[in-house]
């Protein structure tokens, strides 16, 4: 970690060495810290510490980008000069010239001490209340046992200077029997937060209940999908419409949709980068102040969000603070999701459910129709039949080919309880939900 006052000395020496009309220096420092383990054993404890600096100038309406992580003088130089050139060869956007002004940033404590001084020692004595247990059950245990230390610092020709840090803490572990597996996982920016030994009971009793799995006929199904296949479901969601970029080029299942009823009563999606359940960040990667913004609410599609090029095209628009870093041709996304709870336990959910499937996860998920919010993928670590109130029996992998509108239409229950989960890396924190005809559409041998 270098520290804001080292990262702002570097932001003005690129910002000194520019000729362009507008420049932006991104700086993100990292320090990584990973324990990773397979078949019962710690097989890699690595430390990666980086800086890495990321230049946008425009001029004359042409911007060029360039990515770097040499903080000497002469290689900050290089890089301002390699961005220029770049942008030379570029056609005009007159987009291009809408970096943003200075705002005021209300900072967020994301930092926490016993993250930032976990120890190697400290995470293989997480990872072994794991081992031990799949050892003694005959099973082997593979995963990861991550913590993080991050800054950022973003600045530009324009006045903008934005610092934040935080910590993360993250692990998770899948448990492989001879024909059966089992999941868990947990994030969190306090490492203290998380308990191997949970995380480890629960993926084993998973394998341990799976094994000689039978075949099911594909069909609609009442579900009990566990809190990771939600937040997979939440995120492409999000990647399917709820950016302002999708609504503006007419392929968001929310075009035309505003202020009207899309999926059911029981379903609110915000985005809230201030909320420390999740992994907060208070500005985006322009240096643009986040907004809490309520997606859907009560199943009312209420909002999208807003880069600054997204909300120059739209009359009396302002960003909501969702860039992403140049250059970025996805535009704006949420990237601090949540999903409002409910009043059950998952128990009171299977209880009653007549018959059913319990989900531990979804696996390669892929988008068929964003318009349509079709989304397809398999069930993995943890598949279980449902009767009359209770887990039967486990049942082989499942493929699902699903609109998300339409099973968010059919929830019947939520979970009290949330977990935070991350999808592609992006915290979405989330409940278990139990969802009425799920369509499943094929089977693994």
């Amino acid at each position: 970690m270098l520290g804001e006052k080292r990262l702002a000395e570097i932001a003005q020496r690129v910002l000194s060495e520019s000729k362009a009309e507008q420049t932006e220096v991104m700086i993100t420092s990292n320090d990584s810290y990973l324990t990773r383990f397979a078949t019962n054993t710690i097989h890699q404890n690595v430390a990666e510490l980086d800086a890495t600096i990321r230049v946008r100038v425009i001029t004359d309406q042409k911007t060029g980008v360039a990515t770097g992580n040499d903080l000497t003088d002469a290689g900050l130089k290089k890089l301002v000069q390699t961005a220029e050139r770049i942008a030379s060869f570029q056609q005009k956007n007159p987009d291009s010239s809408l970096l943003p002004k200075p705002l005021p940033i209300r900072p967020v404590d994301a930092y926490v001490d016993a993250t930032a001084k976990c120890t190697p020692l400290d995470r293989a004595k997480g990872v072994e209340k794991i081992l031990a247990p799949s050892r003694k059950n005959g099973l082997d245990a593979a995963g990861a046992f991550s913590t993080e230390e991050q800054e950022i610092l973003i600045a530009n020709s324009l006045g903008v200077s934005a610092y934040h840090r935080g910590t993360a803490a993250s692990i998770m572990t899948v448990i492989m029997g001879t024909d059966s597996s089992g999941y868990a996982s947990d994030e969190s920016i306090d490492v203290s937060c998380l308990d191997p030994a949970a995380i480890g009971k629960t993926a084993i009793d998973k394998a341990l209940q799976s094994r000689n799995p039978t075949s099911i006929e594909p069909g609609e199904y009442t579900v009990v999908l566990e809190e990771d296949a939600v937040a997979n479901m939440v995120l492409f969601l999000a990647f399917m419409g709820m950016s302002a970029l999708a609504v503006q080029e007419g392929r968001s299942f929310m075009n035309g949709k505003f202020g009207e009823r899309i999926t059911g009563n029981e379903i609110t999606i915000w985005d809230d980068g201030f909320d420390s359940r999740g992994l907060p960040q208070p500005f985006d990667f322009e240096g643009t102040p986040k907004q809490k913004v309520m997606l859907i609410e009560r199943g009312i599609a209420k909002n999208v969000v807003y880069d600054s090029s997204t909300a120059a095209k739209e009359p009396g628009k302002t960003s909501t603070g969702h860039s992403l870093p140049a250059p970025n041709t996805q535009g704006p996304l949420p990237l601090n999701l949540f999903m409002a709870s409910g009043k059950a336990t998952k128990e009171e959910m299977i209880a009653s459910t007549d018959r059913g499937i319990l989900v531990t996860r979804f696996h390669y998920a892929n988008i068929l129709h964003p318009v349509k919010t079709v989304l397809t993928g398999m069930t993995r670590d943890g598949t279980f039949l449902i009767e009359k109130g209770k887990i039967v029996r486990p049942i082989k992998n499942l493929r699902f080919t699903q609109s998300l509108l339409e099973a968010f239409a059919n929830v019947d229950m939520l979970s009290s309880q949330s977990k935070l989960a991350k999808v592609f890396g992006i915290p979405t924190y989330v409940p278990a939900a139990k969802i009425r005809n799920f369509r499943f559409t094929g089977g693994t041998e």
